[in-house]
């Protein structure tokens, strides 16, 4: 339905419900984080929930969760649909995937759909995703060749049949993982979150009297592309170009990007040195078309909730085959590493369409601590968010030890001591990181981690932003780049599959963000207040700021 025509006092309803609807999906989030069997989901909330039209479309997503997992998971109801029709799907069915082409990019992220039946009548689906540590293959890191040698590979399949669960399903994915406790604990939650979303949407028709919720998608839909559009019109018309140099995993190479404003709608082309990799730092267009898209709506129209139409105002593409348009089979396990630095590319193009809107760049990709050990005395495998600093804004400082594009919170230290033999010795912020500027970067942070029973970690590195640092902006500098070194003075590489050896440590400076302005127009006092609080050396403050403190 496009062109409705709403008296004030039905308009002001719509309003309400679609305020109801948002509450909606947010409780289907929080159930599956109440239930969740693990910190990737309880504390860090690396998660995605949403609900959608019968024909496949994203009307409303929660607040809780990652642009990766959203972003994507609204196109992935639709290649559901595309498996098993609408016609085909009963109340009580549950149906998965973790394919990482038509989910959230690689095997770890399942996504997992609920038909919501109302009088027998299907009006909407529920959808969410989560990250599942261990899926098998290879494990930790992104040395596998192809998809095969990352884990278990699920196409879309019925995980339960009106109300029960397939046995033999469960059966095939127990016998190929190493914690298949986990893995099972973190798929019923994810059915249980659904459900949740399931009953409050029905509270919600029987409160409003809808027999479906068809008339308020329509709303949403018509609403939101209006906004997008006032949002776009913005922007000046014209072509504007970005490049960005990235680490990757220890060879550097340049991505480009040009967005084109025009007739109301953004298009963001990728390119630059794009050939495909052979280990697993690929990026299914999915999650590149997540991030990407991601960073424009940070700027153009933030404030319009996430939906099919507001997305469809931003079109992304990226030459297929390439590293940021794998395909199968390629391995994509670690595709987070280029993924996550989309969002700050497509900055880069509206920093030159609106400069005074954009903050500078930000530390970009999360730097996980993921753990593990296969065999001694105690087998585990855990993944520790933590994060560099964000950009300084182009009137705020930025934010300190904040995961920018991903949105996902650190793992309390006490949480991941938990769950594995390992020991913080350290975790601070880490002084003079963020990028001098007016307006100063985030700063990133000192983390230092040790085996706490006397047999070696293996660590999984993937850290980006060591050689590349983040850019400050109009007049601002540089960032501080990210520095990884075991505490005994072996070397230790940013990237790939090392030991932490008993008796020693790892110790990683995560990147700070990048600047805002010339440093010399920073106020005297603020510069001042950054030393006694431990954020900037006074030798910083005299040599960037040029003020004794």
């Amino acid at each position: 339905m496009t062109g409705m025509t709403l008296n004030a006092r039905q308009a002001i309803a719509m309003q309400v419900m679609w305020n109801r609807l948002l509450s909606v999906v947010e409780e289907q989030a929080q159930t599956l984080i109440r239930t969740s069997f693990s910190p990737v989901t309880r504390d860090a909330g690396d998660l995605s929930a949403g609900i959608f039209t019968p024909d496949g479309l994203m009307i409303a997503q929660a607040v809780t969760g990652t642009p990766g997992h959203v972003n994507a998971m609204a196109r992935s109801v639709g290649h559901f649909l595309a498996v098993i029709p609408a016609a085909d799907w009963a109340e009580g069915d549950v149906v998965i995937s973790n394919d990482p082409w038509i989910g959230t990019g690689h095997l770890n992220d399942f996504c997992v759909v609920t038909p919501v039946f109302r009088n027998g009548r299907l009006i909407a689906f529920f959808a969410s995703t989560t990250h599942i540590v261990d899926v098998g293959g290879q494990g930790i890191g992104f040395d596998g060749r192809d998809v095969f040698h990352e884990g278990i590979r699920i196409p879309v399949l019925r995980f339960r049949r009106q109300g029960r669960t397939d046995a033999h399903v469960e059966q095939i994915l127990r016998a190929n993982v190493r914690f298949p406790d986990q893995l099972m604990g973190e798929l019923f939650a994810l059915v249980a979150g659904n459900e949740g979303g399931c009953r409050a949407l029905l509270r919600m028709c029987d409160e409003f009297g809808l027999h479906d919720i068809d008339t308020l998608s329509a709303f949403i839909f018509e609403r939101s592309a209006a906004g997008m559009r006032a949002a776009i019109a913005g922007l000046p018309e014209g072509r504007f170009e970005t490049a960005m140099r990235v680490d990757l995993i220890g060879e550097p190479i340049e991505v480009t990007a040009t967005m084109t404003v025009k007739d109301g709608a953004i298009s963001l082309d990728l390119g630059g040195e794009l050939t495909p990799h052979l280990r697993g730092v690929n990026v299914p267009f999915c999650y590149t078309e997540a991030y990407a898209a991601f960073g424009v709506r940070c700027i153009v129209g933030p404030d319009i909730p996430n939906n099919a139409a507001s997305l469809d105002a931003v079109r992304i593409s990226a030459p297929e085959g390439s590293i940021l348009n794998a395909t199968f089979p390629a391995p994509v396990a670690s595709r987070h590493i280029l993924g996550h630095m989309m969002a700050d590319l497509a900055l880069g193009c509206l920093a030159a369409a609106a400069p005074d809107r954009v903050p500078a760049e930000h530390s970009g990709t999360l730097w996980n601590l993921r753990l593990a050990r296969s065999d001694g005395p105690r087998p585990f495998n855990i993944l520790c968010f933590h994060s560099g600093g964000g950009g300084a804004r182009p009137a705020q400082d930025g934010l300190a030890a904040t995961a920018y594009p991903s949105g996902v919170q650190a793992i309390p230290v006490e949480v991941s001591e938990r769950a594995a033999p390992v020991l913080y010795r350290q975790r601070a912020l880490r002084p003079d990181s963020g990028g001098p500027g007016t307006w100063r970067g985030g700063l990133g942070q000192i983390i230092e981690v040790a085996p706490r029973d006397g047999a070696a970690i293996e660590v999984g590195a993937s850290f980006q932003r060591v050689s590349t640092p983040a850019r400050g902006r109009q007049g601002g500098k540089d960032g501080a780049p990210g520095v990884v070194r075991l505490a005994s003075g072996k070397p230790f590489r940013a990237a790939g599959r090392q030991p932490i050896p008993a008796g020693d440590s790892l110790v990683v400076e995560t990147p700070g963000g990048g600047g805002y302005g010339d440093p010399r127009g920073r106020d005297a006092g603020h510069v001042r207040d950054d030393v006694r609080r431990g954020l900037v050396t006074a030798g910083a403050a005299r040599r960037d700021y040029g003020v004794e403190a």
